[in-house]
């Protein structure tokens, strides 16, 4: 993944995650809408797996995703959070720790559709 950002002109910083899901720190290039950024890293990741494990051919991801803003000075704690991945959710859950972004940020949502 790190790979296909970088083929996106972005600047990966950190992908890392347990089995469910995975975090990307990642410099945004201005040029560049979000939401074009995520759909090529699903969409070239999931072939990258569906070629590679013939196993996996169910491999896919979610239809949506979660993605915040980090400023500069948060970028150490933010790859110190992503980097112990596995430590984490021995004590949260994803949907937990979604959730907890969520509140946390002041974004609105309703717990039925956040997974959908």
């Amino acid at each position: 993944m790190g790979g296909i950002l970088k083929r996106l002109c972005c600047q990966p910083l950190l992908v890392n995650g347990p089995s469910d899901h995975v975090h990307m720190l990642f410099v945004l290039p201005a040029r560049l809408p979000l939401a074009d950024i995520i759909e090529k890293t699903k969409a070239n990741s999931s072939r990258w797996v569906h070629e590679r494990f013939a196993n996996q051919r169910d491999f896919a991801w979610q239809q949506g995703y979660t993605a915040f803003s980090v400023s500069p000075s948060n970028r150490q704690r933010v790859l110190d959070y992503i980097t112990r991945q596995e430590e984490h959710h021995r004590k949260r859950t994803f949907q937990e720790e979604v959730m907890t972004f969520l509140k946390r940020s002041g974004i609105p949502f309703d717990p039925r559709h956040v997974f959908d």
